[in-house]
């Protein structure tokens, strides 16, 4: 059985009801919600594990049960007393999100102060993923912590995949921003990056400009998500194009590439072609911006039913 480690934050979620003075509490977070997603899709066939650290407060349990639901293996989530978990909330806008976040001083930012901790983490684990906000939120010497275990678990024969997913308002400074990124990229074997971020802090010009500049970090797969555009792949077959689902009623656009990560990887995995694969993680974040919030049970249920 495969095991999947993701590595990163998990945040008490304020999303916004019918109501927009009404909020629902959940948990969420990038790296979380693609294990979440996972999980759903693949059942019995893997074991989805989360690395992350947590206060010990009554949140924090609340948390780690709600991942114990879900059937995320904890068991190497790390606790810290003088901590609490970070939160975000959600405000909507024609189906486009924005956030306002409450976490400078979550638990999470020391869940690699130990390069033992995240070993332990991914011992038994055929694959890691993490994203450019796992990067983000941790300081520079617990970043070389991380990268180095990632390292030594991909020369040992794990796979490493990585999302961007950048987030400037976490990093000090663009530079060191898209260096980091560019340094994870050449750990890992398939990097999915989103075209119109890109763009924005590496000046691509193109996806194909974007799927180039991380394949030539030495990545495998590179899979270039373009919001309702045409999404480039990169590979050792060179570039290919693949159409998106498209939506007509777009609710919610959280969680929309972290569930086509999850539905991409799980096709992935389970080792269907990669044209499937990509048509797979498309069809489930189409499903997923037509309802509010992160974790949609009913998105993967119509995935599961298609599929």
């Amino acid at each position: 059985m495969t095991r999947i480690v993701c590595i990163g934050e998990c945040m008490v979620e304020m999303a916004p009801l019918d109501s927009a003075a009404t909020y629902r509490m959940g948990f969420a977070g990038d790296t979380l919600n693609t294990a979440w997603y996972l999980a759903r899709l693949l059942g019995d066939r893997a074991e989805i594990g989360y690395f992350t650290a947590v206060g010990t407060d009554s949140v924090s349990d609340q948390m780690l049960g709600f991942l114990g639901s879900a059937g995320i293996d904890t068991s190497s989530i790390l606790r810290r007393a003088d901590r609490t978990l970070g939160l975000y909330m959600i405000q909507l806008q024609d189906g486009e999100r924005s956030f306002s976040y409450w976490r400078s001083h979550s638990a999470a930012r020391t869940l690699a102060q130990s390069g033992d901790d995240i070993s332990t983490a991914l011992r038994g684990a055929g694959i890691a993923y993490f994203s450019g906000i796992t990067l983000a939120i941790l300081p520079p010497e617990d970043r070389a912590h991380l990268s180095r275990a990632l390292e030594v678990f991909r020369s040992a024969g794990g796979t490493v995949v990585f999302d961007p997913n950048l987030r400037p308002k976490l990093w000090g400074d663009p530079q060191d921003m898209t260096q980091a990124i560019m340094d994870a990229a050449g750990l890992s074997d398939i990097v999915l990056p989103s075209h119109e971020d890109e763009a924005t802090w590496f000046g691509d010009q193109s996806p194909e400009d974007t799927a180039r500049r991380y394949a030539q970090q030495g990545a495998g797969i590179v899979l270039v998500k373009n919001g309702p555009g045409e999404m480039i792949v990169h590979n050792g077959a060179g570039l290919s194009r693949h159409q998106p689902e498209q939506v007509s009623a777009v609710i919610d656009t959280t969680a929309a590439g972290d569930s086509f990560n999850a539905g991409f990887l799980a096709s992935h995995i389970a080792g269907e072609p990669l044209d499937q694969a990509i048509a797979a993680g498309a069809r489930l974040a189409a499903r997923v911006v037509t309802y509010r919030g992160a974790l949609v049970e009913e998105a993967v249920l119509g995935h599961e039913l298609a599929g």
